[in-house]
C-alpha cells in the first residue's frame, strides 16, 4: 500500500490526497512535518534529502516533491489525469510550472504575512502579493469560460493549482473578483476527492 508522509493541513500535501482520492487508491497518511520533529531525522533524510513534505512511499519507490509525485501517480496509475502525447503532457505541465515559478513566491508571501498588522509585514510582502495577484488575473484570464485548466477534463494541473489558489482567494488582499477562476474553484471544490483531500 502507498504511504504518503505529510501533515494533513499542508497544501503541498493536499495536492497529492486530492489526486490519490480522485484515483480511489489505497494509501496510509502519516503525520510528519516540522510540528513532529520526524522530518530532519537521519531516515527521514535518507527518503527527502530536503527534510520537508510530502514524501510519497509506494513499495521500493521513494518520491519527493508534490508535482513529481503528480506525475509519478499519472504516469503509474492515472493516465487518464494527464496528456497522451508530448504535447498534451506540455499543455497540462506548463501550468503546474506556473504554479511553481509564478505563483508560489506570492502565495508564501500572503500565507506568512497576510494576517499580520502591515507594520509588522517582512520586506517585499506588497511587492510579492502584487504580483501573486497579476499571476492570479493570468490564471483568470485563462479559466474565463473553462471548466479545467487543460484538455477539457481534469487533469494533475487542476489538482495541482486547487489546493494552493483556494488559499490564496482566501487571503485578505486588494485585488480585483475573479469571476472565472472563483467559479472554476467552487467548481473543483465541490468534488467529494477534493473535500477529503481538504478536510472540508
Amino acid at each position: 500500500m502507498i504511504r504518503l508522509l505529510g501533515r494533513a493541513t499542508s497544501g503541498n500535501v493536499q495536492k497529492v490526497l486530492f489526486m490519490l482520492e480522485e484515483l480511489g487508491t489505497s494509501y496510509e497518511r502519516e503525520d510528519y512535518g516540522r510540528q513532529f520533529s520526524n522530518t530532519g531525522t537521519a531516515e527521514y533524510l535518507a527518503m527527502n534529502p530536503a527534510g520537508k513534505v510530502p514524501t510519497l512511499v509506494d513499495g521500493e519507490t521513494v518520491v519527493w516533491e508534490s508535482n513529481t509525485i503528480l506525475r509519478y501517480l499519472a504516469a503509474t496509475q492515472g493516465k487518464e489525469l494527464t496528456g497522451g502525447t508530448p504535447a498534451e503532457v506540455s499543455v497540462v505541465e506548463r501550468w503546474m510550472d506556473f504554479l511553481l515559478a509564478a505563483i508560489n513566491p506570492g502565495y508564501m508571501a500572503g500565507f506568512k504575512g497576510s494576517k499580520l498588522p502591515p507594520a509588522e509585514r517582512p520586506a517585499g510582502y506588497d511587492e510579492q502579493v502584487k504580483e501573486l495577484v497579476a499571476n492570479l488575473a493570468v490564471l483568470d484570464r485563462h479559466i474565463t469560460g473553462k471548466s479545467f485548466f487543460a484538455l477539457g477534463k481534469l487533469t494533475i494541473a487542476d489538482i495541482a493549482l486547487a489546493p494552493i489558489v483556494k488559499r490564496c482567494l482566501g487571503f485578505p488582499l486588494d485585488r480585483p473578483s475573479f469571476v472565472g477562476l472563483e467559479a472554476w474553484m467552487a467548481s473543483i471544490a465541490g468534488r467529494p476527492a477534493f473535500k477529503t483531500a481538504t478536510g472540508a
